[in-house]
């Protein structure tokens, strides 16, 4: 994956954002620019404030002060239609009405283009099987959604979001509840999407390896703030680990990628403890 030229224009961000629910406050005074052109993923512990974040870009929570500024202007003061024609939101677990198919599906992605001059047409049509194409389902469009596997589910509903014909994609937790290997065929499928179409891509994970692996910038929130951000090798440290998550680790090369891989330290298994070397401990825990 590759940064596209600094100049690029910054499309979102979030200035002085407080958000909360009824006295609680989850975000509180957050300043953010969202990169145009790569893939961010929003990583930090449970509760930092992670999918509230990322449903207020998407204006699905209204702040309590601040703005998301949307192509420099406010989100709130655009029209549903213009911000749906631009920003694609999928929250996490999606759930589809029962017996919907995933052709009926991934075409409800084009009604942000429809109006009363404006009905079906061929692009719609050509559309929507260009978005089953490109993520692989093709095949199941006239199976119901409810009966797919949790990786074919997945990639339906970001069909559905191609479809919308969005620049901006916004992900909370794309891999919820999929095993490793459907969790990296969606993220395979997310980042030649990027690469492919020049989507700006925001995702919310809580895999942090896979976060490394699959993005091009990292934002890092703790209680509600940002306390690192930039690449996978600038962010990933012991240090951080330990004071975000409040995990011991070490952080070594991935061996099959130019990104950090984390190493957890527990109280078992921990092989150089009892006389192997450090590469021999990192390799027995990474192999785990």
């Amino acid at each position: 994956m590759t940064e596209p030229a600094a100049q690029a224009p910054t499309r979102l961000a979030a200035e002085n954002l407080t958000v909360g629910y009824g006295d609680r406050i989850i975000v509180d005074g957050l300043d953010l620019e969202i990169p145009t052109g790569v893939v961010t993923t929003v990583i930090g512990p449970n509760g930092c404030g992670k999918s509230t974040l990322l449903r207020t870009l998407g204006r699905l929570l209204k702040p309590k002060s601040g703005q998301v500024l949307l192509d420099g202007k406010a989100i709130s003061s655009l029209k549903t239609k213009d911000v749906a024609r631009t920003l694609g939101m999928l929250p996490q677990a999606p759930v589809a009405p029962e017996g919907l198919t995933v052709a009926d599906l991934v075409a409800r992605g084009r009604h942000p283009h429809q109006s009363w001059l404006r009905q079906w047409s061929s692009d719609d049509e050509g559309e929507v099987a260009r978005a089953l194409a490109l993520t692989g389902v093709s095949e199941l469009a006239d199976r119901p959604v409810d009966q797919l596997s949790g990786g074919q589910r997945q990639r339906a509903w970001i069909s559905m979001s191609l479809a919308q014909g969005t620049d901006i994609l916004l992900l909370d937790e794309p891999t919820t509840y999929l095993d490793l290997a459907h969790s990296i065929e969606v993220l395979d499928l997310v980042d030649r999407l990027h690469e492919e179409m020049g989507r700006t891509v925001v995702m919310v994970l809580h895999d942090l390896n896979l976060a490394a692996r699959y993005s091009d910038r990292l934002i890092v929130m703790s209680e509600g703030a940002v306390v690192a951000a930039g690449t996978p090798s600038e962010v990933i440290s012991p240090e951080l680990l330990l004071e975000v998550f409040g995990l011991e680790a070490r952080v070594i090369e991935d061996p099959v990628a130019d990104r950090p891989l984390i190493v957890p330290i527990g109280t078992r298994h921990v092989y150089g403890a009892v006389g192997g070397s450090a590469a021999t401990a990192a390799a027995a825990a990474a192999s785990a």
